[in-house]
């Protein structure tokens, strides 16, 4: 069992992850905390009074869990396994948590790169965006060896209400993907109906209301809708990021030989937000490109 003399290093304070490491913080844990921009960092531990640490591997110096959350799979290899990388300041034996969405492909191969220097690895990929997070009630899917997960799971508890073992390393990853596939898919249908009832003169209050009690009620419905017909892009969680998170889940289903079909259109639609300029925007933007299609706004 955790204790709170427990030492955590984390890695990557962006939207999330400066909300996650708040929540250990709170939980008692005691927290070391690095970001690619020092400043970020300071003015974090100085709000939390945790130390910063100036690089990775001073961050995991002497801690017993090692966790990232940063944007992609080159930005996990490299602040775990680059020259100053979490791994070259960790002692042996210490757990590599990695919370960033980045696929199961490259959350392998940097696992078994890890292990070969007696190092441990879970994937815990996060759902939930930053309210979720800030109140610490994210959902968690986690791969790796079973241990490791009861080991981590009470530090876990912490910044999520439902932490969810999904098997061996990689599989936390895989899970997340279709997951987000299937909310960027929803969220394109979402628009798309909400157009169809525009450009048809239907009241769109009462059109939200009946989906929202009826068989087209779902989350992207409740979170999405009203931003979109606000035109509302205050960023919960980014397009880019979210093409990301598409893109990879097609990837892996390609490898397997399992169609996505709406998704790839989906990837489509926020490829073209991206050409747009609302990458850094909610992913509610994509509105914008479906707006264009149909000739009408919302």
């Amino acid at each position: 069992m955790w204790g709170v003399s427990q030492r955590v290093a984390f890695l990557g304070l962006g939207i999330m992850g400066s909300r996650m490491a708040a929540n250990l913080v709170r939980g008692g844990f005691e927290v070391t905390v690095w970001n690619r921009t020092t400043e970020k960092a300071e003015q974090f531990a100085a709000e939390h009074g945790v130390r910063s640490a100036p690089s990775a591997a001073q961050a995991a110096a002497d801690c017993d869990v090692v966790i990232t959350m940063v944007v992609d799979g080159p930005q996990v290899e490299h602040v775990l396994l680059g020259e100053d990388g979490a791994a070259a300041g960790a002692r042996q034996g210490t757990l590599f948590v990695d919370c960033s969405t980045i696929g199961p492909t490259i959350t392998r191969s940097i696992g078994a790169t890890l292990a070969q220097q007696e190092f441990r690895m879970l994937d815990a990929p996060v759902t939930g965006s930053s309210p979720r997070a800030q109140d610490g009630t994210l959902t968690i899917m986690v791969g790796g060896e079973r241990a490791d997960y009861d080991f981590a799971e009470p530090l876990l508890e912490t910044m999520g209400a439902m932490i969810v073992y999904a098997g061996p390393l990689g599989q936390g990853q895989m899970v997340k993907l279709i997951n987000n596939a299937v909310a960027a898919v929803n969220a394109t249908v979402v628009g798309e109906a909400l157009l169809v009832g525009a450009r048809a003169g239907v009241d769109l209050d009462a059109l939200v209301t009946v989906m929202g009690n009826g068989s087209g009620a779902s989350t992207m419905l409740e979170l999405k809708a009203d931003p979109m017909r606000k035109h509302d892009y205050r960023t919960l969680f980014k397009l880019e990021h979210m093409l990301k998170d598409v893109r990879l889940c097609l990837e892996e289903g390609q490898a397997v030989g399992a169609p996505f079909a709406s998704a790839a259109f989906t990837r489509e639609i926020l490829i073209a937000g991206m050409g747009r300029g609302h990458g850094e925007d909610d992913f509610a933007a994509l509105i914008e490109v479906l707006e264009g299609a149909a000739g009408t706004k919302l």
